[in-house]
């Protein structure tokens, strides 16, 4: 058969179910930049959130982090004005979620300790980012980073809390470097 162009609308099998193969051993499949993959391949529900106003939390006290900004959302699943990921109808699977925050303390040498934690369901997981910075001397402000799978059903929340224990000064939640996101997993 001759190279050449093959152009169709759909692809299906005879009989409408079965197995159809695209290429073969020691092939690659090439999808062009700029082409959009929709369905079970395409990593969709995504979204990634940024937080756009510093945050002065009280100190010891697990508070909700404002990721106020979506810098995408394929799904309309994230939702800023209430802080939280809410798993679509139709695409419950594996979530992968990643997480940068910057907690300090106004005063040099302030935060005795920094964490972030994910909240699934309203309800603080296991999983958790914590620095022990016992008053180091080495900063003001630290760098929490999470990344997780999570297998989640339908209408699951996922939200991001965060905590300063304090030797001195406020607790602050920067702008500068914290992002929160995540993806499905394939199908």
């Amino acid at each position: 058969m001759a190279d050449g162009t093959l152009k169709v609308g759909t692809i299906t099998t005879s009989s409408g179910s079965g197995t159809i193969t695209i290429g073969q051993s020691g092939e690659t499949i090439n999808i062009p930049s700029g082409t959009t993959v929709s369905g079970a391949g395409a990593n969709t529900p995504a979204f990634e959130a940024t937080i756009t106003t510093e945050q002065n939390p009280s100190a010891s006290t697990d508070t909700l982090i404002n990721f106020d900004n979506e810098v995408f959302d394929t799904d309309s699943a994230y939702d800023t004005s209430t802080k939280k990921f809410t798993v679509p109808s139709g695409q419950a699977g594996k979530y992968h979620f990643y997480l940068n925050i910057c907690i300090g303390s106004s005063a040099n040498s302030g935060l005795a300790q920094c964490q972030a934690y994910i909240y699934k369901n309203g309800v603080k997981t296991t999983t958790r980012a914590i620095i022990n910075t016992d008053s180091d001397g080495n900063g003001r402000y630290y760098g929490l980073t999470i990344t997780t799978t999570m297998d989640l059903s339908v209408s699951d929340t996922i939200e991001i809390y965060g905590k300063g224990v304090l030797d001195s000064g406020t607790v602050e939640v920067r702008t500068d470097e914290s992002r929160f996101g995540g993806y499905k997993i394939g199908a």
